[in-house]
């Protein structure tokens, strides 16, 4: 089984400019495939990835410049520093989930597949997509269906969800599925399907405040010129990414110079989002929502 088909991976590669003794993170190390990219491109220079997943040491890369660090990208400043770097040349993050994660039956993160509805990144976390679905208040479950998975339905969605598991605990996929029935058309299952689990799968392993704090501590991190280099899969990750690139960010002060312009520290190197070709889209399926965003330090 290939764990990850790297996505828009020449493309990013190239937007990180990468300086042969340069130090480099990839937050997103799953299969490897940006890592090994990256390490083609370093003489001298070092590179450290991060993965929350387990399952991703079995892909580690045997160099004498690379290390895997198991833990959550939020936590990216602490790990570094423990490693004596407070200054890096770039960043790549290859947001969402990895192929391997959705095509492991025992994982719970494919609607496909019958097993225990997980969907944890963290295996070692206790708190899982069954819990949300047991414990969470009707409000809170309609609010994680509208704004990470984007339905109309997601009021109906909650309504059912709480009506079932007053009968019967929620514990696998094929009961998550049977309580949506009815709720869309069966021509669009799939589609429907895929952004409820993505949604409840965004709330498991607090990914949208994880990225809050990779991007608030990435401006500081980065030497001047550094790159950051992001490939999103959702309208939320993609909007607080391209609002620091173009706006700043909430946790970093903007001074205006002495003219009133505001100094903001990033400047984008692509002033269009980069999507991947419909050549790729046919080859890998998954990289059709793919979006690229670069941006360089003032």
């Amino acid at each position: 089984m290939t764990y990850h088909k790297p996505v828009l991976l020449n493309e990013s590669i190239k937007g990180l400019e990468i300086k042969p003794n340069g130090i480099y993170v990839d937050v997103t190390f799953g299969g490897g495939g940006h890592s090994k990219e990256i390490l083609k491109n370093l003489k001298g220079g070092f590179l450290y990835a991060f993965d929350q997943d387990g399952d991703a040491i079995n892909n580690v890369i045997n160099a004498s410049n690379f290390k895997l660090i198991r833990s959550n990208f939020r936590f990216i400043k602490n790990f570094l520093r423990l490693e004596g770097v407070s200054k890096i040349d770039g960043l790549i993050a290859d947001l969402g989930i990895s192929s391997y994660q959705i095509d492991v039956p025992e994982r719970g993160f494919a609607h496909r597949f019958e097993n225990q509805i997980d969907m944890r990144m963290n295996t070692d976390a206790e708190f899982d997509a069954s819990d949300i679905l047991n414990s969470y208040n009707e409000e809170d479950l309609a609010n994680i269906f509208y704004f990470y998975g984007e339905v109309n339905q997601s009021k109906k969605i909650a309504k059912r969800i709480i009506e079932s598991r007053s009968k019967q605990k929620i514990e696998t996929v094929n009961q998550f599925k049977n309580i949506l029935q009815g709720i869309y058309p069966k021509k669009l299952e799939n589609k429907f399907l895929s952004k409820i689990f993505q949604a409840l799968r965004i709330e498991v392993n607090d990914e949208i405040n994880s990225l809050k704090d990779l991007l608030a501590d990435v401006i500081d991190l980065l030497n001047h010129k550094g790159r950051l280099v992001v490939i999103s899969y959702h309208s939320l990750e993609d909007k607080l990414v391209k609002n620091l690139i173009n706006k700043g960010n909430s946790d970093v002060l903007i001074e205006n110079d002495i003219y009133g312009n505001k100094n903001l520290p990033l400047t984008p190197v692509n002033k269009k989002v980069i999507t991947p070709s419909l050549k790729e889209c046919e080859i890998n399926s998954r990289a059709r929502s793919a979006k690229l965003r670069i941006a360089e330090k003032v």
